[in-house]
């Protein structure tokens, strides 16, 4: 007879006792097609583990899902007392049956175990790493600092003088120090020493508070050295202090980072700033983009991945700005990036999305001279361009100040699905170059126009509905999106999108453009526009379908393949992460739910 397969998640964070004992409890059991399995609202006295056929969870006349060999329902009957769905055969369908009683058993006695049949989505991501890989595969990036190396604290007066600064990093065999020098603490390293007596002369007694930096970045020895890395990418330093309890204890170097891991994104900073051409750029763009890849594989989490990159996305576009962009246009433009790279959420480089806001006219040649010329350096550097030319190199999103505040009056006035698609793509916008004020005046002033627009904002709305077909539930969007097998679900159209643009659509109307999604929906939460519980849980979602889409899309980068790199093959994906995948997409479902009765979004 064949057996449960115990090696498989979540049965793997079994012991080999608690194994045995529920192999011995297990029976079979075989349903026809049309059979209700699991009725929805009701307990199950069994978990089911399919062995082969396959099963449907529909919602009323709505298909949500369908289970095929391998896949686990319904955790929620067994342990919640209550099912989501209706279970039902599409065909033959053999399962394994695993008691109520000894499932239950088993959550209370194995928290590994457990975190499959959690309820809160948040909960089962934060198990996820632990159940991928028993050894923990966190990466050297998820060690704590504290358990990491980094150079003990030394400490000098301020008083002391520059030779006796040189004998204690000579003793200490160190290349910095910390300089005391009364209610002050700063940082003293051996180049700037060298620089200090070699270069500018000055004489072995000068005391060292005189060369010293007392502008410390420092971190807690309790933070991730991923959080350190960030740091300091951000500060373009290459040592930063760690502190216990506020007191420094020691510095941590990049190349104390760099003996852990290979990486160098602390590095490509300092490379975009001493570029001064386009060829300069083009090395630290492709490394950008390679560094992404090195700490996706290192296990860091996607949220981290997407800070760094927008860090150095945004100093490399600035750079680029700065490099082509004619004084007249340096001197009065602003320039904007759009969509996932506006709110720091992009990791694998897409398609471009940019604009420019001038604070008064500039010459027209010049304007034409940096619109081909900053669109073309992007395409040299992997940026393709954007297929709705929602770019620089387009007038419409070019020009001046006040001729753009009356382009965004008319679309608020027209309020039709083209005007409510570009105010969405705006919504995102953030400079990263020139006068930013032109841009906060831009979105401060769209943020009034759209006020009590609830037309508008319906019509905006309305978008989250763009690739959905409600009547097959999650299905649904797979079956319409031409192109993707029956198994494969396009993570953009069906994942993230529908949570950005909810998120978006609320932000414009509660006055709240933070940054990022998840920036946007703690400042919903804040302001009591969004239940914090669910809010967490739409932010679970979202981390799940950008883990699964980065990951997609690297493979698809390493196959030479452009094209479906959102698509992913359902029926491919471990238990676990199919699981985690179609509770992402029910928490889909309900945000989606909640945008349409929101703005009555039914009635249009």
């Amino acid at each position: 007879m064949q057996s449960l397969d115990t090696l498989s998640p979540p049965f793997d964070r079994l012991t080999h006792d608690e194994a045995e004992i529920l192999k011995q409890r297990i029976d079979i059991a075989y349903f026809r097609p049309g059979a209700v399995i699991v009725r929805q609202g009701q307990a199950s006295d069994f978990l089911h583990v399919m062995i082969k056929g396959a099963v449907e969870a529909r919602h009323g006349a709505a298909l949500h899902d369908v289970f095929g060999a391998g896949d686990i329902f319904d955790a929620r009957a067994v342990v919640h007392s209550e099912a989501g769905e209706d279970f039902v055969a599409a065909e033959e369908t053999l399962c394994f049956l695993l008691p109520r009683s000894n499932i239950l058993d088993l959550v209370h006695r194995n928290d590994g175990f457990a975190a499959f049949f959690y309820a809160e989505l948040s909960r089962k991501l934060d198990a996820l790493p632990t159940r991928c890989d028993p050894r923990g595969i966190d990466s050297v990036l998820s060690t704590r600092i504290r358990d990491a190396r980094y150079s003990e604290a030394v400490f000098i007066r301020g008083c002391a003088t520059l030779q006796a600064a040189a004998h204690a990093m000579l003793e200490a065999d160190t290349d910095a120090v910390f300089v005391d020098d009364g209610e002050r603490t700063g940082v003293v390293t051996g180049l700037k020493l060298t620089r200090a007596c070699m270069i500018r002369r000055l004489p072995a007694e000068t005391p060292v508070r005189e060369i010293a930096q007392f502008e410390v970045v420092s971190i807690d020895a309790d933070q991730l050295l991923v959080d350190a890395l960030l740091i300091m990418t951000r500060s373009n330093k290459r040592r930063i202090a760690v502190t216990v309890d506020r007191r420094y204890v020691g510095l941590l170097r990049d190349l104390d980072i760099l003996g852990l891991f290979a990486g160098n994104s602390q590095l490509i900073p300092g490379r975009i700033a001493r570029a001064t051409s386009v060829a300069d750029l083009s090395g630290a763009a492709r490394d950008i983009q390679d560094q992404v890849e090195r700490l996706h594989r290192q296990g860091v989490r996607v949220e981290a991945i997407n800070n760094i990159t927008a860090d150095l996305n945004s100093r490399l576009h600035g750079k680029l700005f700065e490099i082509v962009a004619p004084p007249a246009i340096r001197e009065a433009g602003c320039l904007f990036l759009m969509g996932s790279e506006g709110r720091g959420e992009q990791s694998v480089r897409t398609d471009q999305d940019n604009g420019l806001l001038l604070a008064r006219p500039a010459p027209e040649t010049d304007l034409a001279t940096f619109r081909a010329d900053f669109t073309l350096a992007l395409e040299s550097f992997g940026f393709p361009p954007c297929p709705g030319n929602i770019m620089v190199r387009n007038p419409l999103w070019s020009q001046p100040i006040d001729q753009f505040l009356a382009q965004l009056r008319t679309w608020v006035h027209a309020a039709d699905s083209e005007a409510a698609m570009n105010l969405s793509i705006f919504a995102d916008a953030v400079a990263v170059a020139g006068d930013a004020h032109v841009l906060a005046g831009a979105k401060e002033a769209l943020i009034e126009m759209v006020r009590g627009e609830t037309r508008l904002l319906a019509e905006v709305a309305k978008l989250i509905d763009l690739f959905s077909t409600d009547d097959l539930g999650v299905l649904g969007t797979v079956f319409a999106t031409i192109g993707f097998r029956r198994k494969d679900i396009d993570l953009k159209r069906d994942g993230t999108f529908p949570i950005i643009h909810g998120m978006r659509v609320l932000s414009l109307e509660h006055d709240t453009l933070a940054g990022s999604t998840r920036q946007r929906a703690e400042a919903l939460v804040s302001r009591g526009a969004l239940d914090a519980h669910f809010a967490g849980e739409i932010l679970s979602a979202l981390t799940i379908f950008m883990n699964l889409r980065l990951s997609t899309q690297i493979d698809a980068r390493h196959r030479g393949r452009t094209d479906a790199t959102s698509a992913v093959n359902v029926g491919a994906m471990p238990t676990v992460e199919r699981d985690m995948l179609r509770d992402a997409l029910r928490i889909v479902r309900r945000f989606r739910e909640l945008i349409r009765v929101r703005y009555s979004l039914t009635g249009l």
